[in-house]
């Protein structure tokens, strides 16, 4: 049972800020804003959405198929993908551009400041969704804009039931597109300010979309989660990571679990206890590739 997971792969480098963005930023000078912010702390990490989700999935025990397209600098992460035994048949490379990029930069408070430069995934859309990829269920995670909405439809022609997740690529769509994946998708998950957004923007309420997909799932960082099946609402609760070291890539590490659940046709809740579980696994070691599971889900 395999997941395509249809999303980013990019170069994340990662600073860490010793103090606090709100001391260095005066409200009142917003109009002028001139920063500069000393990271004795940086490294860099294979990273991507689609990257860290076949990572956690692959670490579960699943299958991951990430559908992603990488530059020229890209070989790296091929190998990495291969010697981690995740399969590449999904991948594409173009060598006129770079590999997407993220540069993020985290302060004492876990607040961050991300830059990003999507380089080769603006191409994602030339890679297909086809009938017969192997796929029992697949994600449209954050991706160039074509790619979301072309995979999505692909998905629904290939007849591969699909999570709609829009993360940071949420405000690139319009209230009538967020309509229309809503309704090609099997399941929608998204954040709490995301959840806020998608409603504002299709006029519907959490629990009105619940109604038009098999299941809604609205993340609350600290707070845990909350599952929507047809209109009910059900609180997921967080687990408590034993420490706080480094929380990029939880959420990348939530949908990875979400999806090895959904291969096993476990119910929503289900899923999300174990999102929670490993997302606070995640948040307790460096790195979004870098983290180990101490356990084997049931």
């Amino acid at each position: 049972m395999a997941a395509l997971i249809c999303g980013s792969l990019a170069f994340d480098t990662i600073m860490t800020f010793e103090g606090r963005f709100a001391e260095q930023i005066l409200p009142d000078q917003l109009h002028i804003l001139n920063v500069s912010f000393l990271v004795p702390s940086l490294r860099r990490d294979f990273g991507g959405c689609a990257g860290n989700i076949a990572y956690s999935l692959k670490l579960l025990g699943g299958e991951p198929l990430p559908m992603a397209m990488l530059g020229s600098d890209g070989t790296d992460y091929l190998q990495r993908l291969e010697a981690l035994g995740i399969s590449c048949r999904h991948v594409g490379q173009v060598q006129e551009t770079y590999t997407a990029q993220a540069m993020i930069m985290t302060d004492r408070d876990n607040n961050q400041i991300t830059a990003f430069h999507p380089g080769a995934m603006m191409q994602a859309h030339a890679l297909r969704i086809e009938p017969g990829s192997g796929a029992a269920v697949a994600i449209i995670a954050p991706d160039g804009r074509d790619a979301m909405l072309e995979h999505a439809a692909q998905c629904v022609a290939a007849g591969i039931p699909f999570v709609f997740d829009p993360g940071q690529g949420l405000p690139m769509f319009n209230g009538q597109e967020l309509a229309r994946f809503v309704a090609q998708a099997t399941w929608v998950t998204v954040n709490d300010y995301e959840g806020k957004m998608l409603c504002d923007r299709t006029g519907w309420t959490l629990a009105d979309i619940s109604h038009k997909v098999k299941g809604l799932v609205v993340t609350l960082g600290a707070e845990g989660c909350e599952v929507w099946v047809d209109g009910e609402r059900t609180h997921v609760p967080a687990v408590a990571p034993t420490q706080v070291v480094d929380p990029t890539g939880c959420g990348d590490a939530w949908r990875g679990a979400l999806l090895f659940g959904l291969e096993k046709g476990w119910p929503l809740v289900r899923c999300a206890q174990l999102g929670n579980q490993v997302g606070a696994l995640k948040i307790a070691q460096r790195g979004p590739q870098n983290y180990t599971l101490d356990f084997v889900p049931a």
